[in-house]
């Protein structure tokens, strides 16, 4: 398949690679790029686990403290792979995603055993601290990055598009649907759209992509990369 990728630069270019050893083209087209945010080193000597929802908030973890001896519990198994990546030792993987990781949190954390950090980004789910804190577990949330909206689509994209030299585009969060969709009206290349096989996270990925339609649209079983590139079989 030619396949159009829309994820973060450094991610896409990384799936890029695993997409080519498959056999498949791509397209690198970012939706949101990330900007680490900066700050002095981070105070981990009163936390029991590092808890990351995304490979990004670890990158940016990574950058505010040396430490790897804290645990980590990842959301899914890109994200442990990368905190394993960067040197973390002791990492768990919830195989899921936010609710799949507090139940995690559950199973593997004491309330009373110390602060959890969570490796944030400024755009988040605030439902998932708030059940921690219910559960009366110390959540110290660290903004750590953000995820600036690209205005619009690559060059090659549009091209891409245009000449009808695409087959599927993959949306991994309802944000990067969203501003996707957004993109290809300003571009004036939605129609084109109707040729194209949308591989989606999740029903909520797939529904912020109104007004786009497409030739099909394919859902995750697992809310993963894994997850996503069962979908290209």
């Amino acid at each position: 398949m030619r396949v159009l990728l829309t994820r973060p630069r450094e991610e896409s270019e990384q799936l890029a690679a695993a997409l080519r050893a498959s056999g498949h083209e791509t397209v690198i087209s970012p939706v949101l790029e990330i900007q680490f945010v900066e700050g002095p080193e981070l105070a981990l000597d009163d936390v029991q686990a590092i808890l990351a929802t995304s490979a990004n908030g670890i990158r940016a973890l990574a950058r505010r403290t040396a430490r790897r001896d804290v645990p980590v519990l990842a959301v899914g198994p890109q994200t442990a792979r990368a905190a394993q990546s960067v040197g973390f030792r002791a990492v768990r993987n919830a195989s899921g995603d936010a609710d799949a990781l507090a139940d995690a949190v559950r199973n593997r954390a004491l309330p009373d055993a110390g602060a959890l950090i969570y490796a944030a980004g400024r755009e988040r789910r605030s439902d998932f601290e708030q059940a921690l804190v219910d559960g009366g577990y110390s959540v110290r949330t660290e903004i750590l990055y953000d995820a600036a909206e690209q205005p619009v689509l690559t060059r090659e994209a549009r091209a891409a598009l245009s000449a009808a030299a695409l087959d599927a585009v993959m949306l991994f969060s309802s944000r990067t649907a969203a501003s996707f969709a957004k993109q290809v009206q300003a571009a004036g290349v939605a129609h084109h759209c109707l040729r194209l096989i949308a591989l989606c996270m999740s029903e909520a990925v797939a529904e912020a992509l109104e007004p786009l339609r497409f030739r099909e649209m394919r859902i995750a079983a697992h809310p993963n990369q894994d997850g996503m590139l069962a979908l290209l079989d």
